[in-house]
């Protein structure tokens, strides 16, 4: 029990993924997904210029 996700768990998540949005949208929902991370991560380590015009 250390907090962290087993493979049951990611087991059944993609099994409810499928029930949920099937298998033609799943791949869809994953890669918009997996842009909106990247993004995320781009942003994070990215210096902004807009967040010191206020000091």
């Amino acid at each position: 029990m250390n907090g962290g996700i087993g493979t049951s768990e990611i087991i059944l998540i993609v099994f409810a993924l499928l029930l949920l949005f099937g298998g033609k949208k799943l791949p869809e929902l994953m890669r918009g997904m997996g842009r909106g991370i990247r993004e995320f991560k781009d942003a994070v380590n990215t210096p902004s210029d807009k967040n010191n015009d206020n000091l």
